[in-house]
């Protein structure tokens, strides 16, 4: 039996290729940020609803990423056989849900602080990165942290809409924004939210699983235009990407790292918790002169995703 297609969504296509561009011209809204927005009311629903309970935190996961997908649903629908509607609302969709170039300008900034040598201001900025501890970190490890952050991020911030975006349109672009959120707000370990936070950790693992491959690939596909090796990102990726904890940032770190030969991985402190993470990658220790290089390799990445997502979403589907 021969397979249906389904006719070409040109306007989609179109809104996501427009999207990644405002993301990569403007970075992400300055004022009234739609997901900033939704942060608050996940944080005001948490209020209500926090126990420490599994079955707690899946309603609260579920109630939120339900909505945001079901606005997405209502968008498409409103907006189905209108070309030029569609278009403009995928676009601004895109646009909110990215944040690519404002990974890339965080690393940016914390490289020009680094290379001045003022680790309070350094320290001070890496929560805009990761959410370790900076305390007590000196500049080749606030380095190492923000190549990292840059990695994993690279997925999580922009390669993941994209191709949410491809494979599902505006419920998949607005429904994967929210479970990320709700991951970095509720899904980590803590006393608080091991319990709570279970449902939103685990939909994030899910949600991030191919896309997190695809960043892996896309790496090994674009290091040499970032002055990377494509054979070390290869290499690494297969060898140390399970190593690590989560099972998807392993994956994306270890592409980054054996295409920039470089060795990540390490001591991580959260709060009260450490971590000894395995070494990705079999190069040297990064330095804040490795960050510009993790964050031009990222840009690649990211747009390559991004060109990919336009054209799947303008190919005839099965």
């Amino acid at each position: 039996m021969s397979a249906v297609l389904l006719p070409r969504d040109l306007p989609t296509a179109a809104g996501l290729a427009l999207g990644a561009a405002a993301d990569l011209l403007l970075a992400d809204p300055r004022r009234w940020h739609p997901v900033a927005g939704f942060g608050q009311g996940a944080a005001a629903l948490e209020r209500r609803l926090w126990r420490d309970s599994r079955a707690a935190g899946a309603v609260h996961a579920g109630l939120l990423t339900g909505a945001a997908t079901g606005l997405g649903a209502v968008l498409d629908r409103v907006t189905r056989g209108r070309p030029v509607p569609r278009t403009l609302v995928t676009a601004v969709a895109t646009w909110a849900v990215l944040g690519g170039t404002s990974l890339g300008r965080a690393g940016t900034a914390m490289a020009r602080t680094l290379d001045d040598g003022d680790l309070p201001a350094a320290r001070a900025l890496l929560p805009t990165l990761a959410g370790r501890d900076p305390s007590g970190l000196g500049g080749d490890e606030l380095a190492r942290a923000t190549v990292e952050s840059v990695a994993e991020n690279t997925s999580d911030a922009a390669v993941a809409p994209l191709v949410w975006g491809a494979l599902a349109g505006l419920p998949g672009l607005l429904g994967y924004r929210a479970v990320n959120t709700l991951d970095a707000m509720v899904g980590h370990r803590s006393p608080r939210y091991a319990r709570f936070g279970w449902a939103a950790a685990r939909t994030d693992d899910v949600a991030n699983w191919l896309p997190a491959r695809l960043t892996a690939a896309l790496t090994v596909a674009t290091a040499p235009v970032a002055g990377g090796s494509a054979r070390g990102a290869w290499r690494t990726w297969l060898r140390d990407g399970a190593a690590h904890p989560s099972p998807n940032a392993g994956r994306c770190e270890a592409a980054l790292a054996g295409a920039l030969d470089l060795r990540l991985g390490g001591r991580n402190v959260y709060g009260t918790r450490v971590e000894d993470r395995p070494a990705l990658g079999s190069g040297r220790s990064p330095t804040a002169g490795d960050v510009p290089r993790a964050v031009r390799l990222s840009r690649t990445v990211w747009t390559a995703a991004a060109a990919l997502a336009a054209t799947a979403r303008a190919l005839p589907r099965c």
